[in-house]
Formats: C-alpha cells, sequence, structure tokens
C-alpha cells in the first residue's frame, strides 16, 4: 500500500483518475480504493471528488514541491551556498525542525521546506495556518561569526529580501509592516519569523522562517485574525509556480544572509523604507498591555521604529511590539 503522499501525487494533476487505474496504482482492489482516498485525504486535510462514472479527483491541481526544479531556478551562486535541501510532506514547524537541527551542528545554509505544518508558528506566539500543498513553508539556518547582539535589524534586511522577490514574481502593490509583514494592498500576504542562538561573543546563527499565503480557502484563512490575502487573489491561479516562488524565496534571503553578515542593516534601509506602507501616518505600537499612539516617522539606523507621539519622538525596538494603523 502506499502512502498518503504517493496517492496524492497521482492526482495532483487535478484530471479524474478511474477507480481501475487508481486500484492498479496503489496494488488494490477496486473495492479498497475509496477507503485509502479517503484515509489520503484525512491524513493531509485534503478534499477528494468522486465523479460518477469518470472517477476520482481533486477539485484543483497541486503543484508540488520538487526539490530538482527548485534547485535548477537557482543561480550558481545560490546553489553553492545551500549546503543541504529538506523538503517534509509534513512536519510540525520548519523553524522548529531547524533550531533542533542547528544545536546539533547543522550548516550553515540548511534549507528547509514543508508541504504540511502541524504547528506551524508566526511572531508573538500566534499560530501559522498551514495546509497542505497550498502555501510555502521554508526556513533557511544562516551562520554568523558574531554574537546576538550583531543581529539587530537582520529581521528588516529580510523582510525587505521576501517583498523584492514576491515583487520580481509579478506581484505588485507589495509593502511592508514593521517589522517584517509583508502585504498585499494592506493585506497580510506573507509573515517572516527569525530565531536566534549562540554565544553572546559570537558565533550564532539565525533560522529565518517565511510563510507566503498562495492558495487558502476562506475556511481556512478564517484562523487568521488580521486581513489576509494570498497569491492566487493577487496574481491569479496558475500564473506563477510555487517551486520557482521557492527558489526565487530562498535566493533572496541567501543574498540578504550574506550581504548582512559583511555590511550589515545599512544597504538595506533604502529598500525598507521605499515599501514602509505606514510612514507618516498615525498608527499604534502595542507591547503586552501597554499601547502608543502617534505618528509613524520611519526608522532609524539601526531599524528601530520612530514614533512622534506629540510629547516627543519615542524608539522601538523589533522583537517587542506589534504595530497597527491607528484605523484598525
Amino acid at each position: 500500500m502506499e502512502t498518503p503522499l504517493h496517492i496524492i501525487r497521482l492526482l495532483a494533476d487535478g484530471r479524474c483518475h478511474s477507480g481501475e487505474a487508481i486500484a492498479a496504482h496503489l496494488g488494490v482492489s477496486r473495492a479498497a480504493v475509496w477507503k485509502a482516498l479517503r484515509k489520503a485525504g484525512e491524513a493531509l486535510g485534503l478534499d477528494i471528488v468522486a465523479v460518477r462514472g469518470r472517477g476520482y479527483r481533486l477539485p484543483a491541481p497541486l503543484e508540488l514541491l520538487d526539490a530538482a526544479r527548485i534547485l535548477a531556478a537557482l543561480s550558481p551562486e545560490a546553489q553553492q551556498r545551500i549546503a543541504r535541501l529538506e523538503i517534509h510532506d509534513a512536519i510540525d514547524s520548519t523553524n522548529t525542525r531547524l533550531m533542533h537541527e542547528a544545536a546539533e551542528g547543522a550548516p550553515s545554509g540548511t534549507l528547509c521546506l514543508a508541504e504540511r505544518q502541524t504547528a506551524g508558528r508566526g511572531r508573538l506566539g500566534r499560530t501559522w495556518v498551514s495546509p497542505f500543498g497550498a502555501n510555502l513553508y521554508l526556513s533557511l539556518l544562516w551562520r554568523f561569526p558574531f554574537g546576538p547582539a550583531g543581529m539587530g535589524g537582520l529581521s528588516l534586511a529580510a523582510g525587505a529580501a521576501v517583498a523584492n522577490a514576491l515583487r520580481a514574481a509579478g506581484t505588485g502593490d507589495i509593502g511592508l509592516k514593521w517589522p517584517n509583514d509583508v502585504l498585499w494592498q494592506r493585506r497580510k500576504l506573507a509573515g517572516l519569523l527569525l530565531e536566534v542562538a549562540g554565544e553572546a561573543h559570537g558565533p550564532a546563527h539565525v533560522v529565518v522562517g517565511v510563510g507566503v499565503n498562495t492558495h487558502l480557502e476562506p475556511d481556512q484563512g478564517a484562523a487568521i485574525d488580521r486581513p489576509w490575502v494570498d497569491l492566487d487573489q493577487a496574481l491569479g491561479r496558475g500564473a506563477y509556480s510555487r517551486n520557482a516562488l521557492t527558489a526565487g524565496v530562498a535566493e533572496a534571503l541567501i543574498q540578504a544572509m550574506d550581504r548582512f553578515g559583511r555590511e550589515g542593516l545599512a544597504p538595506f534601509l533604502a529598500d525598507w523604507e521605499r515599501y514602509d506602507l505606514y510612514r507618516g501616518e498615525q498608527v499604534e505600537v502595542h507591547w503586552g498591555q501597554q499601547r502608543v499612539r502617534g505618528t509613524h516617522l520611519g526608522l532609524d539606523a539601526s531599524g528601530a521604529l520612530r514614533l512622534d507621539t506629540g510629547a516627543g519622538i519615542e524608539t522601538f525596538q523589533a522583537g517587542e511590539v506589534s504595530l497597527r494603523s491607528a484605523e484598525d
């Protein structure tokens, strides 16, 4: 008997497959086909449609992750910087996986992808909705010779890199919300989670986790507590390749990590400010139960948010606060 993923790979083209063909593929009787399909659908959270007189299909085609296609879409330089590429059918969290591997000595440039996360995580303890085969769940391990204090502003550099990758994929109207939410027409399209560990004076490592919504059903998106959007809405279904997008985001992150290690945050600030959707607007900065309202003045050289409260200018560091428009 094949695994659920083997069954879904057979149906991934979105076409109808006869019960006889599926039975032959699985090595089971015709009578056992529906039971096997139902178990595969339940295991991966997918609907499988029975079409009378024709067979079985998925509601829409799926482009599953393919290591060869992803690597082929990378530049030679990026290929050389990837030490290892992992693709998991299902995993608790790509970030959790790489943090464990980093502690065990995994090399810089380890890239972890998943078709599905069962415990995907966002910033500030939020859950990241992670259905099978529908979005991009990517984490990159990168090692630096300096300590965690030298990584100030790294989340901003990573956010600008992801925004550039999505723009290169054809997504206009991309913007950033401090510190690193990626928005399309002010709805959340992608988010980042950076986790750092290491010695105070170095070396240290970071795991950069990226989630990009490519296709979410309304019932899946209902669990998201902010206005959201997916690439199907921004570009149109079939207007992009999930594997090419994965390669584009990975390449952008690799280039950003390498450059940040050599030059710090400074070369990324112009891009970040170009994407900043809230500069000049009235916003509220939240941390814990406290909030401060004022005019968003942009970032300082360290990447801290500058806020004119009317009583003076205050600065806030990424990782401590969340930012919302005063109109939200």
